[in-house]
């Protein structure tokens, strides 16, 4: 198979899944719990794995998997969808959950450090899970200094691999306003990490 068939193939794969995806997601709409679940075990492990990323914790991003998805469903007829997918809705929805988590648990962060305790360590199947899916923690703590729309950017864009057009649409802003701040937030990011690594440098994401 040449080249140029191969792609012509994928590009047909990569329809007939957004096409079968807006199916469930419209009989979804509907009402159809099935659909649903279907439109569920589609995406549950790309939700997740984008929430431990930001999360770290492995409890807290089944949290934001559900969270997410209950969301999905009781807002399934405002959800915007972009190129046949509501994916790029549910990662955005996932960043914002697991931010929202961790600032409403900020409060208790000073009365817990005061409290006699011993030092949480993360399984061995978490530890291996962070150290191929997670951030370095210089590249978290930026992220999350970051505006709500930045945050989505960088969510979409620089550790998911969405083209920016794409990333544009999801946040409803033109794809113009979109590469400008992207551009500005690279080198925001770059200036506030102290050490940055080749992992780091590798979140340019899809260019696009």
């Amino acid at each position: 198979m040449s080249h140029s068939d191969a792609l012509r193939t994928l590009q047909n794969m990569q329809q007939e899944s957004r096409s079968s995806e807006l199916s469930l997601w419209t009989a979804s709409r509907g009402g159809d719990q099935s659909a649903f679940g279907l439109l569920f075990d589609l995406h549950k492990d790309r939700v997740f794995r984008h929430a431990f990323r930001l999360l770290s914790d492995r409890s807290d991003a089944e949290d934001v998997l559900g969270t997410v998805f209950f969301e999905l469903w009781r807002k399934r007829n405002a959800v915007h969808v972009v190129d046949g997918s509501i994916l790029p809705w549910l990662l955005l929805t996932a960043t914002n959950t697991a931010l929202n988590l961790q600032r409403a648990t900020r409060r208790y962060r000073l009365l817990l450090s005061r409290l006699p305790r011993e030092d949480r360590e993360l399984s061995a199947e978490d530890q291996a899970y962070l150290r191929s899916n997670g951030l370095s923690p210089q590249l978290d703590l930026a992220i999350r200094g970051l505006s709500p729309i930045d945050q989505g950017l960088v969510a979409l864009v620089m550790i998911e691999g969405y083209p920016i057009a794409e990333a544009a649409t999801a946040l409803e802003i033109g794809s113009t306003v979109a590469r400008k701040r992207l551009s500005r937030l690279r080198v925001r990011l770059r200036d506030s990490l102290s050490s940055t690594t080749p992992a780091d440098l590798a979140l340019e994401g899809n260019g696009s």
